[in-house]
């Protein structure tokens, strides 16, 4: 294919994700999660702290339309995902996202001439587009860039992108405000930097690449830490010289003061301010030191039990991204057929491992009300790597790979009607996951027993 029809499938991805980000964007906060985000925000420009007691997501009765769309239980008390620190409140959530959404947010005010409060509608509709709506953007086309550095055939390009957009949780997770859609950004643009960085290990590549990895880091603290280690260890085999990988460190240590800077700055210690128990203890508050997030909970059966629960119960990660399912026959055949990407491979494996593993020992509330597993939506980008190499190395399984796709859109579509803050199990979940299983086995046995003509 030449260059030109490659910038129009490009032009068209870009198109095509863009449409969807702002089809998909609501005008609310739909959970204490996007609430506690936004109310930083607006307290930020609004009134220039980082305290959010005055937030319209914290005390919301009486601002009309309600910021927080028809949800009865946040139109009375708001936001609870909050900390108590000293005599004000403040949000839970990591405080680098809420800068770029502060300078979203003073840009848009700028631009129209109001405020969030006396437009809330707007305003989080705004807010949504320029966080997990740009995400969206920027992941699906890197996942399309992707596809075009492992050299895949430009039909298959297409199908993995689509896939990728459209048969997972990224969909659902377009509709609010959250932090795992920009990292979910970070890290299919970091992927597309380690491949090209094996290719050339240029100090301007190892630059970008720390930029993205600090970022990644002040976005999540969980996944985002382990990002930054594994893409640190990955630079390093690719080039071991001090003159190639500095300028990654050095790229990455303004990203990452600035987040340590920032959340000591508000909670007083250096380990994630949710992390502390006593913040926690306010008058109604719903966490506690037995619910928090960030210290251990289980005894080793627990673990394995409650681990195992993270990837295939009923809100499993796997289950509800059913292309994922690919990865089981992925991994057994390019643990021996040995590709050149082994390392990013391996990358992958050990940054997604280990994120499992982080929340597996430190949380035991599966991410709380939300869409499957919302800590793991960034793992999408090293499953789709993996997956993408995979159909190049093995060409007759993309035909598996479309089958599941199909089944992971209607779940997907399903989750996305729903959004990613969803009280329930997505409508007929067991029986979806049974007809992709049943489906993706008869597809097999074609493919190993073909029917010829004549």
């Amino acid at each position: 294919m030449g260059k030109s029809s490659t910038r129009a499938a490009s032009a068209l991805v870009v198109g095509a994700a863009l449409a969807v980000a702002l089809a998909s964007a609501r005008d609310y906060a739909g959970s204490w999660n996007d609430g506690s985000r936004l109310a930083a925000v607006e307290s930020l420009v609004d009134r220039h702290t980082w305290a959010i007691d005055e937030s319209m997501f914290v005390v919301p009765a009486g601002i009309t339309p309600s910021p927080y769309g028809g949800e009865a239980d946040l139109r009375r008390h708001g936001t609870r995902d909050k900390l108590r620190i000293g005599k004000h409140f403040y949000s839970d959530k990591s405080p680098l996202p809420s800068l770029w959404l502060a300078g979203s947010y003073a840009l848009w005010r700028a631009i129209t001439g109001t405020t969030a409060r006396r437009q809330p509608n707007r305003f989080c509709y705004w807010m949504t587009v320029t966080s997990s709506g740009l995400g969206y953007v920027v992941a699906v086309w890197c996942i399309f860039r992707l596809g075009g550095a492992l050299r895949l055939a430009m039909p298959v390009r297409l199908a993995l992108t689509a896939s990728f957009g459209l048969a997972t949780v990224a969909l659902p997770y377009t509709r609010h405000v959250n932090q795992h859609m920009p990292l979910l950004a970070v890290a299919a643009a970091l992927l597309l930097g380690l491949i090209h960085f094996a290719g050339a290990p240029r100090p301007r590549a190892a630059f970008m690449l720390g930029t993205l990895a600090g970022l990644g880091y002040g976005i999540d603290l969980g996944a985002g830490p382990l990002l930054f280690a594994c893409t640190t260890v990955l630079a390093l085999y690719r080039s071991p010289r001090l003159r190639t990988v500095s300028p990654l460190l050095l790229a990455a240590l303004p990203w990452i003061t600035l987040h340590h800077v920032l959340n000591y700055a508000i909670g007083g210690t250096i380990a994630p301010a949710n992390t502390v128990a006593a913040y926690l203890r306010w008058p109604g508050s719903p966490f506690n030191e037995h619910t928090m997030t960030g210290v251990w909970h289980h005894s080793l059966p627990q673990a394995v039990e409650y681990g195992a629960a993270l990837l295939v119960g009923k809100r499993g990660f796997l289950g509800h991204n059913v292309p994922l399912f690919l990865l089981v026959p992925a991994m057994a055949m390019l643990v021996r057929a040995r590709p050149r990407e082994l390392p990013e491979i391996i990358w992958a494996v050990t940054w997604s491992t280990s994120t499992w593993l982080l929340y597996t020992l430190t949380s035991n509330n599966s991410s709380g009300v939300c869409a499957s597993i919302r800590w793991f939506v960034p793992l999408l980008v090293p499953g789709y790597f993996v997956i993408a190499v995979f159909v190049r190395e093995r060409p007759a399984w993309s035909a598996d790979f479309l089958v599941l796709s199909s089944w992971g859109g209607v779940i997907a579509v399903l989750m996305w009607w729903y959004g990613p803050w969803m009280k329930h199990l997505v409508p007929f979940y067991w029986p979806l996951q049974i007809a992709a299983l049943m489906s993706w086995i008869l597809c097999a046995r074609a493919r190993r027993h073909p029917v010829h003509a004549g």
